[in-house]
């Protein structure tokens, strides 16, 4: 068992109160009762039992799965438990692809006909986030210890924000893989990793670092989602993604957000190019090809 102790305050008699903990629990000291619906978790010596309050019908999917591990925290009065279990992945053969391409504002999706996008919360989310820092940088001392108005008003923002990103994040993974089963497609999504590479300069340190929360929590979610349902994932290098020419591969030309190829003609807006150029490499990846000429063909439609 090993306990992470994330804040430790001095109560008013001067010993240390406990306010926040959180703990990973193994086969010794968690028992996972899914019949009951309960979860028992050891604590110096001394057995407690937690109801878990999912519906029904959703703690029945995990039955006869081994579990691994149980994941406890304690957070304003209340307590979260996670469970880790374990299964076989055994994803479906594609017949095709769904490629996603993530920005602040839009996802767009192109399966190799057609293009649909997805109008996202992020931006809310990250204006939440972007006016609880103006509160910590307004008041670099007191926003601390002022807990009636200062604190309660930073932490309600930083809630609001990441409550926004990841009640969003699921319900948009949870479509798009059920789209992607009933099509019998896999889903092709950009590394992150370098991602970093597109930050000018450090005044958008913060932005970007919201900004790769968002991605990274919807990323988890698609992924986690595909798993569940067997449906395959394929994750490609984002570079040149958006300078390229799914058509002749030549650098494009941009007039605001309309991308120009003036070797072949082809136009299309920044998030469309994004998406057909992650497809391309996806079916690329999975066909084993490396460096093979594109050819995009004409989209039948795009779809809101």
């Amino acid at each position: 068992m090993r306990w992470h102790w994330l804040k430790l305050l001095e109560s008013n008699g001067g010993k240390p109160v406990l306010r926040k903990f959180s703990a990973r629990l193994d086969y010794q000291d968690a028992r996972v009762e899914l019949d009951k619906g309960i979860v028992r978790i050891i604590l110096r010596d001394k057995w407690y039992t937690l109801k878990l309050k999912h519906r029904r019908e959703y703690v029945e999917r995990f039955r006869g799965l081994r579990w691994k591990e149980v994941h406890v925290k304690y957070e304003n009065s209340k307590i979260y438990v996670s469970i880790v279990f374990e299964f076989r992945y055994e994803p479906y053969v594609p017949k095709g692809i769904i490629a996603l391409d993530i920005n602040l504002r839009m996802i767009t999706a192109y399966d190799g006909s057609e293009v649909r996008r997805y109008k996202t919360r992020f931006v809310d989310a990250l204006s939440k986030r972007k006016r609880a820092e103006e509160l910590q940088k307004k008041y670099p001392k007191r926003w601390r210890f002022n807990k009636k108005i200062l604190l309660s008003r930073v932490k309600a923002f930083h809630r609001k924000a990441r409550n926004i990103v990841i009640d969003w994040s699921w319900k948009l993974a949870k479509h798009v893989v059920l789209k992607a089963l009933i099509k019998g497609c896999a889903i092709a999504l950009e590394n992150l990793e370098r991602l970093r590479e597109r930050v000018n300069n450090e005044s958008n340190a913060i932005a970007w670092k919201s900004t790769m929360f968002a991605y990274r929590r919807l990323q988890h979610s698609i992924i986690s989602k595909a798993l569940e349902y067997g449906i395959p994932i394929i994750v490609v290098d984002p570079r040149n993604t958006s300078s390229t020419c799914p058509r002749c591969v030549e650098k494009l030309v941009y007039i605001y957000r309309l991308a120009v190829c003036r070797r072949c003609g082809f136009k299309a807006d920044r998030d469309s190019v994004g998406a057909i150029n992650i497809w391309f490499k996806a079916l690329q990846a999975y066909a084993g090809v490396r460096g093979s000429p594109q050819r995009a063909s004409a989209m039948k439609g795009e779809t809101r």
